[in-house]
Protein backbone atom coordinates (compact mmCIF):
# COMPACT_ATOMS: atom_id res chain seq x y z
CA UNK A 1 0.00 0.00 0.00
CA UNK A 2 1.26 3.48 -0.85
CA UNK A 3 0.75 6.76 0.97
CA UNK A 4 -0.82 8.27 -2.16
CA UNK A 5 -4.54 7.79 -2.63
CA UNK A 6 -7.47 9.03 -4.71
CA UNK A 7 -11.09 8.07 -4.19
CA UNK A 8 -13.81 7.29 -6.73
CA UNK A 9 -17.33 7.77 -5.35
CA UNK A 10 -20.33 5.94 -6.76
CA UNK A 11 -23.21 8.27 -7.71
CA UNK A 12 -26.56 8.71 -6.04
CA UNK A 13 -29.69 7.14 -7.48
CA UNK A 14 -31.25 9.80 -9.72
CA UNK A 15 -34.53 7.91 -9.95
CA UNK A 16 -35.29 7.92 -6.24
CA UNK A 17 -37.65 9.95 -4.08
CA UNK A 18 -35.12 12.62 -3.13
CA UNK A 19 -34.09 13.08 -6.76
CA UNK A 20 -37.73 13.67 -7.69
CA UNK A 21 -37.84 16.37 -5.03
CA UNK A 22 -34.92 18.13 -6.71
CA UNK A 23 -36.43 17.77 -10.18
CA UNK A 24 -39.81 19.12 -9.12
CA UNK A 25 -40.59 22.56 -10.60
CA UNK A 26 -42.34 23.36 -7.31
CA UNK A 27 -39.18 22.78 -5.22
CA UNK A 28 -38.36 25.97 -3.34
CA UNK A 29 -35.53 24.88 -1.01
CA UNK A 30 -32.09 26.42 -1.45
CA UNK A 31 -30.37 23.56 -3.27
CA UNK A 32 -33.17 23.28 -5.86
CA UNK A 33 -33.00 27.03 -6.49
CA UNK A 34 -29.24 26.86 -7.01
CA UNK A 35 -29.65 24.01 -9.50
CA UNK A 36 -32.05 26.11 -11.55
CA UNK A 37 -29.65 29.08 -11.55
CA UNK A 38 -27.01 29.43 -14.31
CA UNK A 39 -24.12 28.75 -11.88
CA UNK A 40 -25.61 25.50 -10.60
CA UNK A 41 -24.60 23.76 -7.37
CA UNK A 42 -21.58 21.57 -6.49
CA UNK A 43 -22.07 17.99 -7.62
CA UNK A 44 -21.06 16.67 -4.21
CA UNK A 45 -23.75 18.73 -2.48
CA UNK A 46 -26.38 17.55 -4.94
CA UNK A 47 -25.42 13.90 -4.58
CA UNK A 48 -25.32 14.24 -0.79
CA UNK A 49 -28.90 15.48 -0.77
CA UNK A 50 -30.18 12.94 -3.26
CA UNK A 51 -28.48 9.95 -1.62
CA UNK A 52 -28.59 11.02 2.01
CA UNK A 53 -26.39 9.23 4.56
CA UNK A 54 -24.41 7.07 2.15
CA UNK A 55 -23.04 9.80 -0.11
CA UNK A 56 -22.52 12.18 2.81
CA UNK A 57 -20.32 9.50 4.32
CA UNK A 58 -18.33 8.78 1.17
CA UNK A 59 -17.78 12.46 0.41
CA UNK A 60 -16.69 13.33 3.95
CA UNK A 61 -14.39 10.30 4.09
CA UNK A 62 -12.80 10.98 0.71
CA UNK A 63 -12.17 14.60 1.56
CA UNK A 64 -10.62 13.64 4.88
CA UNK A 65 -8.24 10.96 3.61
CA UNK A 66 -7.46 11.74 -0.06
CA UNK A 67 -3.74 12.13 -0.76
CA UNK A 68 -3.25 12.73 -4.49
CA UNK A 69 0.32 13.14 -5.79
CA UNK A 70 -0.50 16.65 -7.03
CA UNK A 71 -3.34 18.30 -5.08
CA UNK A 72 -3.58 21.08 -7.68
CA UNK A 73 -4.02 18.74 -10.65
CA UNK A 74 -7.53 19.24 -12.14
CA UNK A 75 -7.63 15.68 -13.49
CA UNK A 76 -7.18 14.18 -10.03
CA UNK A 77 -9.49 16.87 -8.56
CA UNK A 78 -7.92 16.81 -5.13
CA UNK A 79 -8.32 13.05 -4.98
CA UNK A 80 -12.14 13.14 -4.80
CA UNK A 81 -13.97 12.15 -8.00
CA UNK A 82 -17.57 11.10 -8.59
CA UNK A 83 -18.53 8.41 -11.11
CA UNK A 84 -21.27 9.96 -13.23
CA UNK A 85 -23.62 8.15 -15.63
CA UNK A 86 -22.70 10.25 -18.67
CA UNK A 87 -19.44 12.18 -18.10
CA UNK A 88 -17.19 9.62 -16.47
CA UNK A 89 -15.13 10.78 -13.49
CA UNK A 90 -16.02 14.31 -12.38
CA UNK A 91 -14.68 16.47 -9.55
CA UNK A 92 -17.03 16.51 -6.56
CA UNK A 93 -16.80 20.31 -6.46
CA UNK A 94 -17.78 20.79 -10.11
CA UNK A 95 -21.01 22.83 -10.45
CA UNK A 96 -23.96 21.03 -12.03
CA UNK A 97 -27.24 22.53 -13.24
CA UNK A 98 -30.69 20.98 -13.28
CA UNK A 99 -30.34 20.37 -17.03
CA UNK A 100 -27.06 18.53 -16.45
CA UNK A 101 -28.62 16.44 -13.70
CA UNK A 102 -31.52 15.50 -15.98
CA UNK A 103 -29.03 14.46 -18.68
CA UNK A 104 -27.29 12.18 -16.19
CA UNK A 105 -30.60 10.65 -15.13
CA UNK A 106 -31.29 9.55 -18.71
CA UNK A 107 -28.21 7.27 -18.87
CA UNK A 108 -28.27 3.78 -17.38
CA UNK A 109 -25.20 2.74 -15.39
CA UNK A 110 -24.41 -0.61 -16.99
CA UNK A 111 -21.05 -1.96 -18.07
CA UNK A 112 -22.49 -2.75 -21.52
CA UNK A 113 -23.94 0.76 -22.03
CA UNK A 114 -21.55 2.71 -24.26
CA UNK A 115 -22.99 6.09 -23.21
CA UNK A 116 -21.86 5.30 -19.67
CA UNK A 117 -18.77 3.22 -20.37
CA UNK A 118 -16.91 5.35 -22.93
CA UNK A 119 -16.69 8.57 -20.87
CA UNK A 120 -15.75 6.55 -17.80
CA UNK A 121 -12.98 4.75 -19.69
CA UNK A 122 -11.64 8.01 -21.14
CA UNK A 123 -11.51 9.85 -17.82
CA UNK A 124 -10.16 6.80 -15.97
CA UNK A 125 -7.31 6.45 -18.48
CA UNK A 126 -6.49 10.14 -18.03
CA UNK A 127 -6.49 9.74 -14.24
CA UNK A 128 -4.33 6.61 -14.40
CA UNK A 129 -1.73 8.39 -16.51
CA UNK A 130 -1.74 11.47 -14.29
CA UNK A 131 -1.44 9.86 -10.84
CA UNK A 132 1.06 7.18 -11.84
CA UNK A 133 1.67 3.63 -10.71
CA UNK A 134 2.32 4.48 -7.05
CA UNK A 135 -1.14 5.88 -6.27
CA UNK A 136 -3.93 3.70 -4.95
CA UNK A 137 -7.36 4.25 -6.53
CA UNK A 138 -9.99 3.42 -3.92
CA UNK A 139 -13.56 2.73 -5.01
CA UNK A 140 -16.11 3.92 -2.45
CA UNK A 141 -19.05 2.16 -3.99
CA UNK A 142 -20.52 -1.24 -4.66
CA UNK A 143 -18.05 -3.91 -5.73
CA UNK A 144 -20.67 -6.66 -5.67
CA UNK A 145 -21.65 -6.03 -9.30
CA UNK A 146 -19.54 -5.31 -12.39
CA UNK A 147 -21.02 -1.91 -13.26
CA UNK A 148 -17.96 -0.14 -11.84
CA UNK A 149 -15.42 -2.92 -11.39
CA UNK A 150 -15.56 -4.26 -14.96
CA UNK A 151 -14.62 -0.86 -16.39
CA UNK A 152 -12.24 0.44 -13.74
CA UNK A 153 -10.47 -2.83 -13.03
CA UNK A 154 -9.37 -3.15 -16.64
CA UNK A 155 -7.71 0.28 -16.44
CA UNK A 156 -6.26 0.48 -12.94
CA UNK A 157 -5.49 -3.20 -12.38
CA UNK A 158 -3.98 -3.90 -8.95
CA UNK A 159 -4.18 -0.21 -8.07
CA UNK A 160 -7.98 -0.42 -7.84
CA UNK A 161 -8.90 -1.11 -4.23
CA UNK A 162 -11.92 -1.00 -1.95
CA UNK A 163 -12.49 -0.96 1.83
CA UNK A 164 -12.55 -4.53 3.13
CA UNK A 165 -15.07 -3.43 5.75
CA UNK A 166 -17.62 -2.77 2.98
CA UNK A 167 -18.17 -6.48 2.32
CA UNK A 168 -21.70 -7.47 3.36
CA UNK A 169 -22.79 -3.93 4.25
CA UNK A 170 -25.64 -2.01 2.63
CA UNK A 171 -25.48 1.64 1.64
CA UNK A 172 -26.74 3.03 4.94
CA UNK A 173 -24.33 0.93 6.98
CA UNK A 174 -21.40 1.96 4.79
CA UNK A 175 -22.35 5.62 5.07
CA UNK A 176 -22.56 5.44 8.85
CA UNK A 177 -19.25 3.60 9.05
CA UNK A 178 -17.50 6.19 6.88
CA UNK A 179 -18.80 9.13 8.93
CA UNK A 180 -17.65 7.41 12.10
CA UNK A 181 -14.19 6.89 10.62
CA UNK A 182 -13.97 10.61 9.80
CA UNK A 183 -14.90 11.54 13.36
CA UNK A 184 -12.28 9.15 14.73
CA UNK A 185 -9.58 10.01 12.19
CA UNK A 186 -9.36 6.33 11.26
CA UNK A 187 -8.95 4.88 7.79
CA UNK A 188 -10.40 1.57 6.69
CA UNK A 189 -8.46 -1.39 5.27
CA UNK A 190 -7.98 -1.14 1.52
CA UNK A 191 -7.58 -4.35 -0.47
CA UNK A 192 -7.26 -4.95 -4.23
CA UNK A 193 -10.54 -5.58 -6.00
CA UNK A 194 -8.88 -8.22 -8.17
CA UNK A 195 -8.77 -11.53 -6.37
CA UNK A 196 -10.73 -10.38 -3.31
CA UNK A 197 -14.03 -11.79 -2.10
CA UNK A 198 -16.61 -9.12 -2.94
CA UNK A 199 -19.55 -10.84 -1.23
CA UNK A 200 -19.85 -11.92 2.37
CA UNK A 201 -22.01 -12.26 5.44
CA UNK A 202 -23.58 -9.14 6.85
CA UNK A 203 -21.37 -7.77 9.67
CA UNK A 204 -22.80 -6.76 13.06
CA UNK A 205 -24.74 -3.51 13.09
CA UNK A 206 -22.87 -0.40 14.10
CA UNK A 207 -23.44 0.62 17.68
CA UNK A 208 -25.28 3.96 17.92
CA UNK A 209 -23.08 7.02 18.18
CA UNK A 210 -24.17 10.29 19.76
CA UNK A 211 -21.25 12.27 18.41
CA UNK A 212 -22.11 14.92 15.77
CA UNK A 213 -21.38 14.44 12.10
CA UNK A 214 -18.13 15.88 10.77
CA UNK A 215 -18.18 19.54 9.79
CA UNK A 216 -19.09 20.08 6.17
CA UNK A 217 -21.54 17.19 5.78
CA UNK A 218 -24.78 18.23 4.15
CA UNK A 219 -28.08 17.56 5.84
CA UNK A 220 -31.49 17.77 4.20
CA UNK A 221 -32.23 21.44 3.54
CA UNK A 222 -35.00 23.06 5.49
CA UNK A 223 -38.25 22.94 3.57
CA UNK A 224 -37.04 20.16 1.29
CA UNK A 225 -40.46 18.61 1.28
CA UNK A 226 -42.03 21.66 -0.32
Amino acid sequence: MTDLRVFLLSPANLAGVRARMVFSPRAAFALARRLRAPGGAPLGDVMSFVSGLYFRGTLAYARAFARPPDPACPIAAGGVLVITPHLGLVAADLPVTLAGLRAAARVDIRADNRRYRRPLEATAHALAARVGENTDVVLLGSVASDKYVAVLGAIFGARLKFPLEFVGRGDMSRGGLLLRCVREGRELTYVPVAGSARHGARPPRLTPSRRPEPAGTLRQPAGAGA
